[in-house]
C-alpha cells in the first residue's frame, strides 16, 4: 500500500509539473472534447449508456482496446476509425508530457 501511496504521489508530482506548460493544457483540453465528443456520438447513435461509451472512448484512445464492442451502423464506423487516429495521437501526446513531467518533478527533487 504505501508503495501504491508513493507512486500516486510521484505521478500527481508529475501532472502539477506537466499543468505548467501550455502545450500540455492545449492537448488536455483536446483529449478531453474527443472524449466528450465520442461519448456524446456513441451514446446517440449507438444506442450506449454514457458510462459505457466514456468507457469504450477511454479504452480506445489508450490503445487498450474494447474486447465485445464493435460499432453497428457505417456512420459509427466511420467516426470510430477517424476517432482512433485523430485521438490517439492527442492522447499519446498527452502521455508524453506527463512523462515529462514526471521526469521533471524527479530531477527538482535531486536538486
Amino acid at each position: 500500500m504505501v508503495s501504491f501511496l508513493l507512486t500516486l504521489k510521484r505521478l500527481l508530482s508529475g501532472l502539477w509539473h506537466a499543468f505548467r506548460l501550455k502545450n500540455f493544457q492545449a492537448l488536455f483540453i483536446l483529449v478531453v472534447l474527443v472524449l466528450v465528443s465520442g461519448t456524446i456520438f456513441y451514446t446517440t447513435q449507438e444506442g450506449l449508456p454514457v458510462v459505457d461509451a466514456l468507457f469504450y472512448c477511454i479504452s480506445t484512445l489508450s490503445t487498450v482496446g474494447h474486447p465485445t464492442f464493435v460499432p453497428q451502423t457505417l456512420l459509427g464506423k466511420v467516426f470510430t476509425m477517424v476517432f482512433i487516429v485523430v485521438g490517439t495521437g492527442l492522447f499519446i501526446g498527452m502521455m508524453g508530457y506527463i512523462a515529462y513531467g514526471l521526469v521533471q518533478s524527479g530531477a527538482n527533487r535531486r536538486d
